[in-house]
């Protein structure tokens, strides 16, 4: 009866911490017990990354610079259901709904993946080193506006963002750190 608790909650871990496994994986898990599956899904690092070769070899735009953001999204779904980092991927999904762009305005899967890969090295350490780096990115920029802000033009979109949705919050800045953001 233990060993199927410890399924079950195996499972359930699984769950929360990435997107599921099947029963092979699950005992396998068990079998290595719970704190040793919790200290490799927080080191993804020890696990070997999404082998690209084999999507490659059955979708080979996916990679392509400048390709058809459906490829795009072929390349991140493969990732999410092929890896052995559950928690890696389910993080970059969780900060790619955070910090959410999108395609219809950025019109650049080349830089969406790639924002895509900062969420998969970054979104799982010091959130400020994180939005720092995010900040800086070309796709975040892009979608907030941010390549329409000039001195005699100043859009304050991606500083009204920063300030209210990514860090302090509602009420707690001043336009004045708006404009300078």
């Amino acid at each position: 009866m233990a060993y199927q608790e410890d399924i079950a909650l195996m499972a359930h871990l699984m769950r929360r911490a990435g997107f599921g496994a099947g029963r092979d994986e699950l005992e396998a898990r068990a079998a290595k017990g719970y704190e040793a599956t919790v200290e490799e899904l927080l080191n993804p690092e020890t696990q070997p990354a999404v082998d690209v070769y084999t999507l490659l070899r059955y979708q080979p735009a996916s990679l392509l610079p400048g390709g058809q953001p459906p490829m795009g999204n072929v390349n991140f779904m493969y990732h999410l259901v092929n890896t052995k980092r559950p928690l890696e991927e389910k993080m970059a999904l969780f900060w790619h709904h955070v910090f959410a762009t999108g395609n219809s305005k950025v019109d650049n899967y080349d830089q969406l993946l790639e924002q895509i890969g900062l969420f998969r090295r970054g979104g799982m350490g010091n959130y400020r080193d994180l939005l720092v780096t995010i900040a800086r990115n070309p796709t975040m920029i892009f979608w907030l506006d941010n390549n329409q802000n000039h001195g005699t033009a100043v859009n304050e979109n991606w500083g009204r963002e920063l300030l209210e949705l990514f860090s302090m919050g509602v009420g707690a800045y001043t336009e004045k750190d708006v404009r300078e953001a």
